[in-house]
């Protein structure tokens, strides 16, 4: 039973790395769910039968119970509230690795030191991800304002307790049988989990998604060790991996540290008026019709989406206005911008669910340097990653994050409920630009308003 135990944990292993690679684009996303899902099913299945667990009895409960509101929540989420689902599920994970942690302790764990140790950091790292998930979870739902919330002596406060954490630990280690440490650590990581997370703006939301990711996966793999499973360490150590990497990847992307993104407190609640150096400024409002006018006479489209267009739920018609453009003989893409919307990944979920063909959607690194010549640049729901400010202004939070060249393009058409800044607090000059065309209003409306114009 060893043998066989071993051998389906190592095709369960190949399992996880083959879908975990095939995640990393869009066109092979499903297949690689899939196949992480055999794996995840191959490895509890066998892990069930090598541990002779002869009633099954909690375990289907718990099935049946978990697949229900698995099902419910995939039917009933709206794809803006998938970043807090997501997080959400990061904080579950997190909190179950503390449970089984707790549990083995409880249950007359090894005494070795190794073995303790472990218990420690699988419950502190597990507790702390609970805590900082449901923080992010309650920002992105609109609980808790998404502008960062700071204190004086933050940083030492959290330095503190991860210090206490780790003195803990050590007693913990020393003196199993003190179940007061255990509670220490717990409460601990708990604390630390919340006044980590609270100074992170909206903005920088993509990349504490991938980092609690990561946290929820170095638990699991610290768990693992706990309960001597190879395929839980393995499992852990992939998430924990790519979390780290996707992490890096966004830290890149706003050309900002990690230590900046936790510690910089960088944001805003995204609803603020602009103009707020008392500058006067003035734009003109466009209808549909001038839009479409404009797009009769243009070869080239660039469409930029940002998190108005999620919350606005337009990438169906959006698809529609693609398609009607492209029966006219224009040339129609779609930007993406990778830290668009409120997840990594959130715009090519979101334009993936409307069906437009995934070679539509280009990186901005490869489409970047055609906005030159391009005729149209049409940006629905995105303020940040279009700023120019993020070139010139060096007091600004944007500085030095590469933006798509929008404003390079020959027209530019922002469809826009107001002129209000981002969520880095910014105005944005590309709003007043000229050749800039403001179209007001719910991204869904304008856009089918454009459609039934394209359509008469």
């Amino acid at each position: 039973m060893v043998t066989i135990t071993n051998l389906v944990y190592l095709l369960s292993a190949i399992l996880f790395i083959l879908g975990l690679k095939k995640l990393g684009s869009p066109k092979t996303a499903r297949r690689g769910n899939s196949l992480a899902m055999l794996a995840m099913l191959l490895a509890v299945a066998v892990t069930l039968f090598d541990q002779k667990i002869l009633d099954f009895s909690y375990i289907i409960v718990g099935l049946l119970i978990g697949s229900a509101i698995g099902v419910i929540i995939a039917k009933k989420i709206q794809m803006t509230e998938m970043p807090q689902m997501v997080a959400l599920f990061n904080g579950l994970g997190g909190g179950a690795s503390t449970l089984v942690a707790s549990s083995e302790y409880f249950h007359g764990a090894a005494p070795e030191v190794s073995v303790l140790a472990t218990i420690g950091l699988s419950i502190f790292i597990g507790t702390l991800t609970f805590t900082g998930s449901l923080i992010a979870f309650a920002k992105l739902q609109g609980i808790m304002k998404g502008a960062p919330i700071t204190f004086a002596g933050q940083r030492f406060f959290n330095a503190v307790l991860v210090l206490g954490s780790i003195a803990l630990g050590a007693l913990f280690c020393m003196d199993p049988s003190n179940v007061t440490m255990v509670m220490g650590i717990l409460a601990l990581a708990a604390i630390l989990g919340i006044t980590s997370t609270i100074p992170i703006g909206g903005a920088d939301m993509p990349v504490v998604i991938s980092l609690l990711n990561s946290y929820s996966g170095l638990a699991a793999a610290a768990t693992g060790f706990v309960i001597s499973n190879n395929i839980l360490i393995i499992a852990g150590a992939l998430v924990g991996a790519s979390g780290l990497i996707l992490t890096n990847i966004m830290c890149v992307a706003m050309n900002r540290s990690l230590a900046n993104v936790l510690f910089g407190a960088v944001g805003s609640d995204g609803g603020a008026a602009a103009g707020a150096d008392g500058e006067k400024k003035t734009v003109t409002r466009y209808t549909a019709e001038d839009a479409v006018v404009m797009l009769d006479n243009a070869q080239s489209v660039i469409i930029i989406p940002g998190y108005g267009l999620a919350v606005a739920q337009a990438q169906h018609v959006l698809r529609e206005m693609s398609e009607l453009l492209e029966s006219r003989g224009l040339n129609v893409r779609y930007a993406i911008h990778p830290v668009a919307g409120r997840m990594p990944g959130h715009m090519n979920v979101l334009l993936a669910e409307a069906n437009v063909p995934y070679e539509k959607l280009v990186e901005m690194e490869t489409i970047n340097d055609d906005f030159q010549n391009t005729d149209v640049v049409m940006v629905i729901g995105a303020n940040d990653v279009i700023n120019p400010v993020a070139r010139t202004k060096k007091d600004s939070a944007l500085f030095g994050m590469p933006i798509l060249n929008a404003d390079q393009a020959r027209s530019v058409m922002i469809v826009k409920r107001s002129l209000s800044v981002g969520f880095a607090g910014e105005d944005n000059p590309l709003f007043y630009d000229d050749k800039t065309m403001m179209l007001f209003g719910d991204a869904k409306k304008m856009v089918t308003d454009i459609v039934q114009v394209l359509k008469g």
